[in-house]
């Protein structure tokens, strides 16, 4: 993908798979997100093994996918480094780094609401890493040859 591709497909998306590295080994979990800035933001509750694992390493890697048709498969691949942002559980204070984070997250996925439980806390996924594919441009494979395999 192009950047602004890749920037298109990261905010239309609304679903994520994020790797993270437990003791015992990967741990996948799918979530909600935000491409804002160049980086990943996503909420997470902090009594959970995801959290956990963060505290511990923060090395993450986040899959965004789409499509059903094997012609029609494309995603993004984040490898990044995730670190708490605001506090840990956030209530709401102020807090520069999220400043209009909060409200894209919520108008994305909640009608405009902004939620605060006092159970989740924000984590901030900077890339080390990008790898993007889209096989809608593979040359040579017609529509109708766009089935699965």
């Amino acid at each position: 993908m192009t950047p602004d591709e890749l920037d298109t497909f990261l905010g239309e998306e609304r679903t994520c798979r994020v790797a993270t590295l437990g003791a015992s080994g990967p741990h996948v979990t799918p979530l909600w997100f935000l491409w804002r800035g160049g980086v990943v933001w996503i909420t997470s509750l902090v009594r959970s093994q995801r959290w956990a694992d963060v505290l511990r390493d923060p090395r993450v890697a986040v899959i965004v996918d789409a499509g059903t048709e094997y012609g029609e498969l494309r995603g993004v691949e984040v490898r990044g480094v995730a670190e708490p942002v605001g506090e840990v559980p956030r209530v709401g204070a102020a807090c520069t780094a999220l400043d209009g984070v909060e409200q894209a997250f919520a108008d994305k996925y909640t009608g405009g609401t902004v939620t605060l439980d006092r159970k989740h806390a924000w984590l901030r996924i900077t890339p080390t890493g990008l790898v993007s594919w889209d096989f809608r441009k593979v040359p040579g494979v017609s529509p109708e040859d766009r089935v699965a395999r």
